[in-house]
């Protein structure tokens, strides 16, 4: 463990010598993720890629794309896109990026259970905005805006989460 990893631990991430609060999943966090049982994972995954979106925010660093009006994660265990980025229409179970809500104005997209997912094994574990201070999120990490920010500059694909 070094200090450019973002580590967890409870309600608490360390990144780069700072804390910051997060929110987490309304279930806690688990070693046994589930597609849909809202538990944040334990353990080592890495960020991918980050989106954002350029109609609400700038971008936050220069490997970001930009989140357009079509964009979808699959979360359906039976679609053999399983948490991937999709386009509409889609015809399996998915979640809209472009939300009406500014959660996923900017999301740093991470490796739990991808680039090959098992089924049922979870998805879509983004790191992005807090509806607010200690509100659960589905099971990704939450920050507040500026934290989120503050974190996607300075992050880099292959930068370690880790998740106590």
């Amino acid at each position: 463990m070094n200090s450019d990893d973002i580590v967890v631990t409870g309600n608490l991430a360390r990144f780069l010598g700072r804390r910051f609060p997060c929110s987490l999943g309304r279930s806690g966090c688990t070693t046994k993720k589930t597609e849909g049982d809202g538990a944040t994972p334990i353990g080592v995954f890495h960020i991918i890629g980050c989106l954002f979106r350029p109609d609400r925010v700038r971008a936050p660093n220069g490997w970001a794309s930009v989140i357009l009006p079509r964009d979808l994660w699959s979360d359906d265990s039976a679609d053999p896109a399983y948490n991937n980025m999709v386009g509409h229409p889609h015809g399996f179970r998915t979640e809209r990026l472009r939300r009406a809500d500014p959660l996923y104005d900017i999301v740093l997209l991470t490796s739990w259970n991808w680039p090959v997912a098992r089924p049922g094994g979870g998805s879509a574990i983004f790191v992005h905005r807090w509806r607010k201070p200690g509100h659960p999120t589905e099971g990704c990490i939450a920050f507040s805006p500026s934290h989120l920010r503050w974190i996607a500059q300075r992050c880099a694909p292959g930068t370690r989460i880790i998740v106590r």
